[in-house]
């Protein structure tokens, strides 16, 4: 059986993809093959997943060697079971950059595409055999999307993302405002975890500089409900990063609605990070980021320090 799974922390189109290149190999190309998590999906994945009558796939810890699978929504060997280049690597489909890495038993299919969304590629590869989705399928594919691009608000939104959401939010009688909506507001609901799981919710390792850093994203339709806590999640961020072996967490609460992010400084790191890579004035403990929404685009290309 064949394993489809997405990076470590799921979101949406983690989760969401690995179903539907599931469903694909499983009613299209006649091949055997489950969705897999790499940890809890966050809450706007679970809202999706209940929406859709969907259960959550199971999650695995690692893969085993010969083990088939198939990457999607990364492409990082530092988001994957720590068991995959033993694995079997069928095919990989992504949105992000490429990293390097990763080692295949012989020649693959790739696909990585300068879209914001997974979902947005699979609609394509499957061409004219998404026709043949259920309804179910077409509903997560429109959730993948409009959870990347925030609703078209963020800057990696792409015409082909535009597009495929609207046509399939027609094809489903979905209302695009008020679905997304509802959306963020599951996404928003964070009050059953704690700091530490807050911190590792959507989060990346990237190294800068000789420094390595967990960037964590926090988007929310309710900043509030996040930045009430940022005294005790600055308390955390020492033991998560020691325990990850970073040297520094960075959390940006990303407002969805006003479109900017807020920074925690918890020390003259982060205030070095915040002054040299968005150019701001760190004089608190916090400092606020106009315009600055995606991690892809705008956070990690820009990090200095």
């Amino acid at each position: 059986m064949i394993q489809v799974f997405g990076h470590l922390a799921p979101d949406t189109d983690a989760t969401g993809s690995a179903i539907i290149w599931s469903w694909y190999l499983n009613e299209i190309k006649g091949a055997e093959a489950a969705p897999r998590l790499l940890g809890q999906p966050n809450t706007e994945a679970i809202f999706v997943l209940q929406r859709w009558g969907f259960d959550k796939p199971g999650i695995i810890a690692d893969v085993a060697e010969g083990d088939d699978v198939v990457v999607v929504d990364t492409n990082n060997p530092a988001e994957l079971p720590p068991g995959i280049n033993e694995a079997n690597i069928l095919e990989i489909i992504d949105h992000h950059l490429l990293v390097g890495g990763i080692k295949t038993r012989g020649p693959i299919n790739i696909t990585v595409r300068p879209v914001a969304c997974t979902a947005t590629i699979m609609a394509d590869l499957m061409g004219d055999d998404l026709a043949k989705a259920p309804e179910a399928i077409k509903g997560v594919m429109l959730s993948c999307i409009l959870s990347d691009t925030l609703e078209f608000r963020s800057p990696t939104t792409t015409d082909a993302d535009v597009t495929r959401a609207k046509s399939l939010a027609d094809e489903l009688g979905i209302d695009i405002s008020s679905y997304a909506a509802e959306m963020f507001a599951a996404k928003s609901d964070v009050s059953a975890f704690s700091d530490a799981e807050l911190l590792r919710m959507d989060s990346k390792k990237y190294e800068v500089a000789g420094k390595n850093f967990r960037v964590s994203v926090l988007e929310t339709t309710s900043p509030a409900t996040v930045l009430d806590r940022k005294a005790s999640l600055m308390q955390t961020m020492g033991p998560v990063a020691e325990e990850d072996g970073v040297d520094q967490v960075l959390l940006f609460v990303v407002d969805i609605l006003k479109e900017e992010s807020t920074l925690l400084i918890p020390n003259d790191l982060v205030k070095t990070v915040a002054e040299k890579s968005f150019g701001a004035t760190a004089g608190g403990d916090s400092v606020v980021l106009p315009g600055v929404v995606s991690r892809k685009k705008q956070i990690i290309p820009q990090l200095a320090v």
